[in-house]
């Protein structure tokens, strides 16, 4: 059989050993899947192998879970791959994520609700870490309240994407059928998209299932379904009524490839040192960016030249062509002293190098000075800082460029060329002409379509704006007046300073795909008073020509309408998808009882382009605000804290992390990728550095409670997928922590219960149990510190809280101190067996319950092991039963006067000790010995914890003096390290024999080594700061993010470690 395995390894496939059921035969089970499937693990018996790769198996249906199932012995170990397998559709089937459930009907008048909307995933989309960390945290969210017995709902939904989706079908369409769209055309080609995404556009709702996330799929909402496009039809038609949507010719972020503006959001900036050569698409060759070209012009009325004028290469060489309509340069100096350097050219013309057209000299404070020679050319059409110039001046915009990057509007030989291909005939051209002067490298940033990796082109474009100015304010004095609340409170600024300088939005999208902009172009028949720039819109083409007859006073018979081309941008639907899902402009019930919405969770990245959006539209098409919180977490990188990048190698699929994934499967995936050879070879370098033994199965639920332990608010998220590995060890304690039975004669899982809550459980205790007073009330302080960091969106504290209780208080020290007791047999011992039966329930059941918002499907699985104490009032799943609350008043009675607290600093101290030592403890003496006060404080041995006295590494001693410094003792026994006073018990103290435990030299240099590597950080980020450009260059934001890790190291967080 290890060969079968060899093989189905090397396949790729993941193969599991499962116990074999009852009434099965005996054999090989195994759950096996292609790493990224879709259709969960389905389960095989081997019936032969024969070498080298044939082998015969025989299908079993998936492992499900039922009430009889559950009662059969736990498995050995835990897998993640056995407990996530089916839980789910269970879940799914019981309704128990409906906001209906045990609810007759949905409330119709608002009370303890609880409603969020998901960022509507792109439904070409696959899920990466940034969709995993979303979800984890919406959905621990989600299910906290739904614990609550809050009425829950938590609406999916998917994006159609306007141009990732017909990208997508283009690209499938050519490579299958050799067709393009424009063969096609419009209708065709739509109903393709269309097919495409009924065959493939489910992929991520079956990913987010594959996360556990709760949400409801009965209300899942597509962005192109009638109900959510009649509502973006209604929202147009009502803005441009109100003038809130015009037209108008404007620049745009033009991609040649797509011929489509794009969103901001779809340019990402690349930054240069200097000259680089990029791959374009359409180009065989690299182009040339980064560099900074120096010429001259010639002077009207003079043979001389005027001062060399720079030009940077960004895009295109069209700077070289038009040489500016107008020729800017910036003052020098105070404005009373000598206004402008070169004054003496105020006035003059300059002539075009390659045309007769004059370019008249204008100053403008724009211009830098020091940058370059202080002159600068002017293309209004072309760049965005040159048309805020050219408005001032009221220069011409004389575009050069055509759709499709052909240039326009030149003289010959320029005309028609390929832009990047004139940059070359320019810059020679030049040379020939003697006005040519230098070329040096330049620093800069370069704007790239995220979608077709072209440089993105500023181009002069008729279309559809969103007047902002208004709508901004809204939106800006809603978090001024505390009616919306922004977490974490440093995006304010951000927020203030987008919606404070907000600019006018553009809707228009050159695409077919998506919503096609419901506006129309009148031609009036026999009327010579139209010019062509009229335009109505309309619900559907029978009022729009109701509304151009009554416009011009004709009957409709005399109009004719052309529609808008063009459709919507995404982000326009996404802005109003809050409440169309719920059918408005129609009333509903769901818009009544749902809306507005509790909460919004989402990457702090989108917090102008949806946000934002989000709020203005929910404010000027319903007067209401969309949420009354919005929580933005932080972005995720890789363990080295770089970006995530498919060029590095480093972008991780969240399903290989839960799966597992070899090397050579990281290596494959990458040949699906649109790299090149060279950016391949390098992230194959980076998958084996960073990943050398591929990526080991870690599950579902250590996933997200790794991704949630991560997410400090206000910190990139370094993910490291060891310490994921890590979680799903805990995942293996849990398990195990439940599974205990192997010290009692029976299982004290199997025994009947009666106590009820933790109340009356407390009256079994006594002074003589003071470990499971201890123990309770390090559950009550986990339950509260929960129930905190849920209200305070903190979700490392939760994690912090849950990890702590079980994995160090409740099965370090606990389950340790009660194994003697289950060995006892008088009469004494039964009895205090009996209440660390109750206790240890307690804690187990309590405990899952902590933690099932963030790990759903192991806190399942073990929830319905366990006995219940009320069987007729307990619910079928830990996924609808009570969080629990946290009690004060409880904590508080089990810690007064307590000896407890010395071991709680006893344990932790010996758990350093034993890291430290890599589990090797070889000393022969005690870990601690335990010094009881004098009396009257001190009442005897049975006064410390049962069990950790009298057996395993810890022993009672007398108190050593006499007593040096504060806070310290020591013995005459000089082999003993270390005494520690405990202040929370006035006369007790402990010795630590960590004498071999620790090599003090080793760790020391491990330190010193630590803290050089933070030093040098330090003075790197202080090197980059107080560059001569670096305000210039480096984005506000990042400028920000800088200077906070700047200000954190001076005070020492960095370093904090290592001393």
């Amino acid at each position: 059989m290890g060969g079968f395995l060899s093989i189905m390894k090397e396949l790729g496939v993941i193969t599991y050993n499962v116990p074999t059921p009852a009434g099965e035969k005996k054999g090989t089970y195994m759950h096996m899947a292609k790493s990224g499937s879709l259709d969960g693990y389905y389960k095989y018996r081997v019936l032969c192998v024969k070498p080298p790769m044939f082998f015969l198996c025989v299908p079993c249906p998936p492992p499900t879970h039922t009430h009889t199932d559950v009662l059969s012995p736990l498995p050995d170990s835990y897998s993640p791959q056995y407990v996530e397998a089916a839980w789910y559709p269970w879940w799914e089937k019981q309704g128990f994520f409906k906001p209906e459930y045990r609810r007759p009907f949905v409330i119709t008048v608002r009370g303890h609700i609880f409603m969020m909307c998901i960022p509507p995933p792109n439904v070409t989309g696959s899920l990466h870490l940034g969709h995993a960390l979303t979800n984890s945290i919406q959905d621990c969210l989600t299910r906290w309240h739904r614990m609550r017995g809050e009425t829950t709902l938590w609406n999916p939904g998917c994006d159609h994407a306007g141009i990732a989706t017909q990208v997508v079908v283009e690209k499938k369409l050519m490579r299958e059928q050799g067709v393009s769209r424009h063969d096609l055309g419009r209708e065709r080609f739509v109903q393709e998209v269309w097919k495409w995404k009924n065959e493939k556009g489910d992929r991520i709702y079956h990913q987010l299932k594959k996360l556990g996330s709760s949400l409801d799929w009965d209300r899942v909402c597509f962005t192109m379904d009638p109900k959510l496009s009649f509502a973006v039809q209604e929202a147009f038609v009502r803005l441009h009524e109100e003038g809130v949507i015009y037209r108008s010719k404007r620049l745009v972020n033009w991609s040649c490839t797509l011929n489509s503006a794009i969103s901001d959001i779809e340019v990402d900036k690349g930054e240069l040192a200097g000259r680089t050569l990029l791959p374009v698409p359409g180009y065989k060759e690299k182009v040339e960016f980064g560099v900074l070209v120096s010429f001259s012009y010639r002077l009207e009325g003079s043979g001389k030249q005027c001062a060399p004028v720079e030009c940077q290469g960004l895009t295109t060489f069209r700077p070289r062509l038009t040489h500016l309509p107008r020729l800017s340069l910036r003052r020098g100096g105070r404005r009373g002293d000598h206004p402008y350097r070169d004054h003496h050219l105020r006035g003059k013309v300059a002539f075009h190098p390659f045309c007769d057209r004059r370019l008249p000299i204008v100053f403008d404070d724009f211009v830098d000075m020091n940058f370059g020679t202080g002159a600068v050319k002017i293309t209004p059409a072309h760049d965005h800082n040159d048309y805020e110039v050219g408005e001032r001046h009221s220069l011409p915009f004389i575009n050069i460029l055509d759709e499709n990057g052909f240039l326009i509007n030149v003289p010959p030989p320029f005309l028609g060329m390929k832009r990047f291909e004139a940059r070359k005939a320019v810059l020679q051209a030049l040379k020939d002409r003697g006005q040519f002067k230098e070329i040096k490298d330049n620093p800069m940033v370069v704007p790239v379509c995220s979608r077709s990796k072209d440089i993105v082109e500023p181009l002069l474009k008729p279309q559809w704006y969103v007047d902002c100015t208004e709508m901004g304010k809204q939106a800006a004095d809603a978090v001024r007046s505390g009616e919306l609340r922004i977490l974490p409170d440093h995006h304010l600024k951000t927020w203030f300073n987008w919606m404070d300088n907000i600019r006018d939005w553009c809707i228009s999208r050159q695409l077919w795909w998506g919503h096609r902009i419901p506006a129309y172009f009148i031609t009036v028949n026999d009327s010579s008073d139209v010019d062509g720039h009229y335009w109505v819109s309309g619900r559907s083409e029978e009022e729009a020509k109701e509304k151009a007859a009554k416009r011009f006073n004709v009957t409709m018979d005399k109009i004719s309408l052309r529609q808008d081309e063009d459709v919507l941008d995404t982000w326009f639907s996404s802005g109003i998808f809050p409440f169309s899902i719920f059918g408005w402009p129609n009333e509903s019930e769901d818009l009544s009882v749902f809306y507005p919405g509790t909460l919004l969770e989402t990457g702090h990245d989108i917090l102008f382009f949806w946000v934002a959006r989000m709020v203005m539209m929910a404010l000027k098409l319903t007067g209401k605000l969309p949420f009354k919180e919005v929580y933005l977490h932080a972005v995720v990188r890789d363990a080295h804290g770089r970006k995530m990048s498919k060029s590095l190698g480093n972008v991780i699929d969240p399903l290989d992390v839960i799966t597992g994934i070899s090397l050579e499967g990281l290596h494959a995936q990458l040949k699906d990728s649109n790299l090149d050879p060279v950016e391949t070879e390098k992230a194959k370098q980076g998958q084996k550095s960073d990943y050398p033994g591929g990526i080991p199965e870690c599950g579902t639920d250590a996933l997200r409670f790794a991704l949630c332990a991560y997410t400090s608010q206000g910190r990139d998220i370094n993910l490291d997928v060891n310490r994921i590995l890590g979680y799903r060890h805990f995942c293996n304690k849990l398990w195990n922590a439940v599974k205990f039975r192997a010290v009692a004669p029976c299982s004290p899982l199997r025994l009947a219960f009666s106590v009820t809550p933790l109340l009356s459980l407390l009256q079994l205790c006594s002074d003589e149990n003071v470990m499971e007073r201890w123990i309770l009330s390090r559950l009550c302080a986990a339950v509260s510190l929960c129930g905190n960091g849920f209200q305070e969106y903190d979700f490392p504290a939760i994690t912090t809280a849950t990890y702590n209780f079980w994995l160090y208080e409740l099965c370090d020290i606990y389950l340790e101190s009660i194994k003697p007791v289950f060995s006892r047999t008088d009469p004494e011992g039964q009895t205090q067996a009996d209440v660390c039966r109750q206790t240890l329930y307690t804690c187990l059941e309590v405990g899952l319950r902590l933690l099932s918002p963030i790990m759903p499907f192991v806190t399942e699985e073990l929830f319905q092991r366990l006995p219940r104490r009320r069987p007729q009032d307990c619910p079928p799943s830990i996924s609808v039963t009570s969080y629990p609350e946290s009690l004060k008043e409880v904590l508080e009675l089990l810690t007064t006067n307590l000896f407890f607290f010395f071991f709680v600093r006893l344990s932790a101290v010996h758990r350093r000790c034993y890291s430290v030592s890599g589990g090797e403890i070889q000393s022969a003496d005690p870990d601690a010995l335990l010094l009881p006060g004098n009396p009257p404080h001190h009442r005897g041995r049975q006064q410390h914890p049962r069990g950790l006295c009298g057996s395993h590494r810890i022993r009672q001693m007398h108190r050593p003096s006499p007593v040096e410094g504060e806070g310290v003792c020591r013995s005459e026994h000089e082999e003993f390290s270390v005494y520690v006073h405990m202040d929370a018990c006035k006369h007790s103290w402990s010795r630590f024999a960590v004498q071999g435990l620790i090599d003090v030299e080793k760790e020391l240099a491990k330190l010193h080594a630590k803290r050089a590597e933070l030093e040098k950080q330090l003075e790197k980020l202080q090197e980059r700061t107080e560059k001569s450009d670096y305000l210039e260059k480096v984005p506000a934001k990042v400028q920000e993010q800088d200077a906070e890790k700047v200000r954190g190291a001076r005070r020492g967080e960095l370093l904090q470690g290592c001393r």
